[in-house]
């Protein structure tokens, strides 16, 4: 479990302002000008060694992704940080944003140089109005202090960041969906390749992080990547932000180690399970695109992508669904279908068409209209869709019709018998 020393969020619940020079007292933009002398190659070798990966929900090494773009780019290159933060369950980039604004401005400024950028945009969810608000503001602060613009923080690099306002479109998470939508575009995911850090933003270089993924580089950078890496689990280093709701007597977003136990994580920060833990009857462990997990496999698993990978399903945003015995989970997953089929972008068929198959079918089953034959042809529909998308909203939307599917399937078989038996009662 985090000791507080370890924390790199200290304002996560906006007990002091946000302001420039309160994140000062609280270390952001310290010695900042020292961090960029180290240098590109230092910088990105130094997150390389701390073991971060992406904290929006892929994973992929941070500092293998930054070492994608090119060493001597010819013109523009940019940094898009991706704060259209529309998973479902997931609240931890809009508290960052809210409470520690500056911790992101100064990611910004540091990855912009490791990855040779002339200017950053901030493309933020269009719901999030006071967080915008904020954002605006803390950007003002630092051009004002001199910290980003001309001769960022006094290191003679140049660096300029934008704020731009989404529409508030979930595909537009999507990194390519997200760059097309900058551009004033239809959000539509891109083909790969090309991959953004040889053709993104206006085709040029570019690389899309999350927010909490670039507002965690600083402090990598001052505490070194020793430390960073001495938390949490081999491949799976550091500390991550936690959403949890649902069922638990006390929902919050926190700050923990990254492989902590699941059980513990609920129990320390949320008062447990509503019930007790013997109540529990499933988890979404990371944001509505993941599969769920029973109770049997929530006693032991930990946290991170490798351990919930395991028992197919994934770490994702780590936002916490937590269902005790009082939820109607088929229900729960058709409520999550038809999300995904309302988000669909359109451009691929699978998507497109099976999203809507697959919210009849699993609506049909929650009233146990359905055979229980209909139960291995909504699998196959899944599998249909799931790696035959252009982007990831297809596997978003079978992933938690399979979770389903796997773990609770003689849930389902029980609704259309009893459904079958009370149709023939009733004729």
């Amino acid at each position: 479990m985090l000791h507080d020393r370890d924390r790199i969020f200290t304002n996560l619940y906006g007990e002091q302002p946000w302001t420039l020079d309160a994140a000062r007292r609280r270390g952001d933009w310290d010695a900042t000008k020292d961090l960029i002398a180290k240098g590109r190659d230092t910088i990105i070798q130094e997150i390389k060694d701390s073991g971060l990966r992406g904290r929006g929900g892929a994973g992929f090494p941070t500092g293998l992704k930054w070492s994608f773009m090119p060493k001597q780019p010819t013109g523009p290159a940019y940094l898009v940080v991706n704060a259209d933060e529309s998973e479902p369950g997931t609240c931890k980039d809009r508290e960052i944003i809210r409470h520690e604004p500056h911790k992101l401005i100064e990611g910004c400024l540091v990855a912009g140089f490791a990855m040779g950028c002339t200017a950053a945009y901030i493309y933020i969810r269009g719901e999030f109005i006071r967080e915008a608000e904020v954002l605006d503001a803390a950007i003002k602060e630092a051009y004002d202090a001199g910290l980003i613009g001309r001769n960022a923080a006094g290191s003679g690099y140049d660096f300029d960041l934008y704020l731009h306002r989404g529409a508030g479109a979930y595909i537009c998470g999507e990194e390519t969906a997200l760059i097309e939508s900058l551009e004033g575009k239809k959000g539509q995911p891109r083909l790969k390749p090309p991959f953004p850090a040889m053709v993104g933003l206006y085709g040029r270089p570019t690389t899309v992080n999350n927010v909490e993924t670039i507002a965690v580089a600083p402090t990598i950078l001052r505490r070194g990547a020793s430390w960073f890496a001495s938390l949490g689990r081999p491949n799976n280093t550091g500390t991550k932000i936690f959403c949890i709701s649902g069922h638990v007597n006390r929902p919050c977003t926190v700050e923990e180690e990254m492989g902590i136990p699941l059980k513990t994580l609920l129990e320390k920060h949320c008062g447990g399970v509503r019930g007790g833990w013997d109540n529990l009857l499933a988890v979404i462990p990371g944001g509505s695109s993941v599969q769920l997990i029973p109770k049997s496999i929530c006693d032991t698993i930990r946290m991170d992508f490798d351990s919930l990978r395991e028992v197919q399903s994934g770490l994702g945003t780590a936002g916490v669904i937590v269902m005790d015995k009082s939820t109607d989970v088929v229900k729960a997953i058709a409520r999550l279908s038809k999300f995904y089929m309302h988000e669909s972008c359109g451009q691929c068929t699978p998507c497109r068409e099976g999203t809507g198959w697959l919210w009849r079918m699993v609506t049909r089953m929650a009233e146990g209209r359905a055979k229980v034959e209909e139960i291995d042809l909504l699998w196959d529909v899944t599998k249909e869709i799931e790696g035959h998308t252009i982007c990831a909203l297809g596997d978003a939307a079978a992933w938690p019709v399979q979770g389903l599917i796997r773990h609770f399937r003689p849930e389902i078989e029980r609704r259309i018998l009893e459904y079958t038996q009370h149709t023939r009662r009733a004729a």
